[in-house]
């Protein structure tokens, strides 16, 4: 069994007096692996990792809350404590990692900044710069990091599964790129309206049920652009547990491979979000089996590796009239791998009032993303002070807390 270590992951400049602490197994830096895995759309964390003791959650959600926690059914939230419980999609994927302490979830966590762009959200996180205008020529935190691997340990490199060389790992270091796609599957939704369609044919009411599916098909086709374009060619969740093995198999396979990352689209739900069933229900399905694919190909550098799970932005507490979520601010980050020792929410946390929200419409950031990751390379890496300031600029300096 490996050493454990007691870590303190600060906030950040702006995020000051706040902290939490996280137990970790630290590996030196010789053998460590951390993988990134990026959502790009925003997903829904209040669907993820439920707050089904919070009354305001059911009253501002009341198509898309998940049912809270009721014994014998298996479309309810599944309780992790007396206040979090998961998605009944992720039962049997994430749930057994969970007991098994390999995850941890943070939430309230997010940008010190408010952005309900994207494409802003999505390059300020992968930049890692603090609140302010980006440099022009800014690099890729992934990519500082892998310089700092550079000149501790040699041969160290990362490795990027998209189908472009994303904006977290832009730099000088040198980076492998494996591109991975997955076929789509098309025609259901056209297969059901024609149906429709044929049902009507010659009846008085053609010429409305023609002209309320040409609205649908209008509408659904700008949502579907959107959903496209905010994931910026990143591959659906749906797909992710057929690439998940080969991923994990190419890591155990190829040690020099210190800093992976993994990018998913599709969580920008607008409209039909769901709730136990449906699209997000799906989305987190793919997720979850993924997650757990790639844990058990990973094999025993499963006990080395780090996995985070980040979002440019959370989804607004309150559903909105399409029965979807809309642009928020606050999320939940998760970490997995073999040598943490979790089976925990961890870090300060907010009550979940209307009175609470952030705006009158988020869930509050209480911890900076680049806080916490900072907290993981250092002990992962064995990185000082100022390694993380060249991997995160600007972030305040905090102490590890012993044992």
């Amino acid at each position: 069994m490996q050493r454990r270590q007691f870590l303190n992951l600060a906030t950040g400049a702006l995020l000051t007096g706040v902290s939490w602490r996280l137990w970790a197994a630290p590996s030196g830096g010789s053998n460590a692996r951390f993988i990134l895995v990026f959502l790009r759309g925003g997903y829904d964390a209040l669907s993820a990792l439920v707050p089904y003791n919070e009354p305001f959650y059911y009253e501002a959600r009341p198509n898309i809350a998940i049912p809270a926690p009721s014994e014998g059914k298996t479309d309810t939230v599944i309780a992790l404590d007396e206040r979090w419980g998961l998605h009944p999609a992720l039962q049997e994927s994430i749930l057994p990692l969970y007991e098994a302490k390999q995850v941890v979830f943070v939430p309230f966590a997010g940008t010190a900044f408010v952005s309900r762009s994207h494409f802003q959200a999505q390059d300020w996180l992968a930049f890692g710069q603090p609140p302010g205008p980006i440099p022009s020529h800014s690099t890729g935190f992934l990519n500082r990091l892998l310089e700092r691997l550079h000149r501790d340990q040699g041969q160290a490199t990362a490795i990027s599964f998209t189908s472009t060389m994303p904006p977290i790992l832009r730099g000088s270091a040198q980076v492998a790129n494996s591109p991975i796609t997955v076929p789509q599957r098309a025609g259901v939704d056209a297969n059901r309206e024609e149906l429709i369609l044929a049902m009507y044919q010659g009846h008085a009411l053609e010429p409305l049920v023609r002209d309320g599916i040409g609205l649908r098909r209008e509408i659904s086709k700008e949502l579907q652009e959107e959903m496209q374009s905010a994931s910026r060619g990143a591959m659906p969740a749906k797909g992710f547990s057929q690439q998940a093995a080969r991923i994990g198999r190419l890591l155990r396979e190829r040690p020099e491979y210190r800093v992976g990352f993994i990018e998913l689209g599709g969580w920008d739900t607008h409209a039909a979000q769901g709730n136990a069933l449906g699209t997000l229900s799906r989305q987190l399905h793919g997720l979850g089996e993924g997650l757990s694919v790639l844990a058990d190909s990973l094999g025993p550098t499963w006990n080395n590796t780090v996995v985070a799970v980040v979002s440019e932005f959370g989804r607004t507490f309150r559903e909105n009239g399409s029965k979807g979520t809309d642009h928020g601010h606050g999320s939940t980050l998760w970490l997995l791998g073999g040598g943490i020792s979790g089976g925990a929410i961890r870090g300060e946390q907010a009550r979940l009032r209307e009175s609470d929200l952030h705006e009158n419409r988020d869930v509050p950031v209480l911890h900076e993303y680049r806080a916490v990751l900072s907290g993981v390379l250092r002990e992962m890496y064995a990185l000082d002070a100022q390694d993380l300031l060249h991997v995160f600029p600007g972030l305040k300096p905090w102490n590890k807390v012993p044992i």
